[in-house]
């Protein structure tokens, strides 16, 4: 008697081979679906990403990088430090490096919206290979899931070999984030 249970009906031969291929004949029927399920969710994997600002651009990096976000206070300058290193702070008896990423992108100290600008210019503390860094960032915008499906890879013609931080820019409802890859983008050294 078969009901919606995992039970096998035997066949009326009883024959071992006939109950192997009913048995084999349903596990590859499972198989073929846990296989189809597996390569729909690949070709829609989803980025979470914590995406700011920096000038009028808009980028993301993975959330799982990010530690916290906190506001831009207190950072003591270091001599000797490279340019884009803006100093360090001291987070809960840490003291955590501060790249500004504006000067690390070779970008204008802009101003553009002034005195609102300083008040919304936060650090964005990640973890990055075991040791914690800060960004310091115009504003966070917010937190997104983006399909791989939206994202596209930058066109090398659009970047110079210095350049090789941007992982990709994902394209949504009219804007671009360009997503950073934290591994290059965050480099203490001047060199690349």
């Amino acid at each position: 008697m078969a009901d919606n249970t995992n039970e096998m009906v035997l066949p009326q031969s009883g024959l071992a081979e006939d109950i192997l291929a009913q048995f084999v004949g349903k596990a590859q029927q499972e198989l073929d679906a846990t296989a189809t399920a597996v390569a729909a969710q690949q070709e829609e994997q989803l980025h979470h990403l914590v995406t700011f600002t920096l000038g009028r651009e808009e980028y993301g990096v993975d959330i799982a990088s990010v530690q916290e976000i906190i506001r831009a206070t207190d950072i003591t300058p270091v001599p000797g430090a490279p340019a884009h290193v803006r100093g360090v702070i001291n987070l809960r008896g840490k003291i955590i490096p501060v790249v500004d990423l504006r000067s690390r992108f070779r970008m204008a100290a802009g101003t553009e919206a002034g005195a609102e600008a300083s008040d919304a210019r936060r650090i964005i503390v990640i973890e990055l290979k075991g040791k914690r860094l800060g960004m310091q960032v115009d504003a966070v915008s917010q937190v997104i899931k983006v399909s791989s499906s939206v994202i596209e890879e930058m066109p090398e013609e659009a970047i110079t070999l210095d350049q090789n931080y941007i992982k990709g820019v994902g394209k949504l409802e009219g804007r671009l984030i360009i997503i950073l890859d934290l591994n290059r983008s965050l480099l203490l050294t001047d060199g690349n």
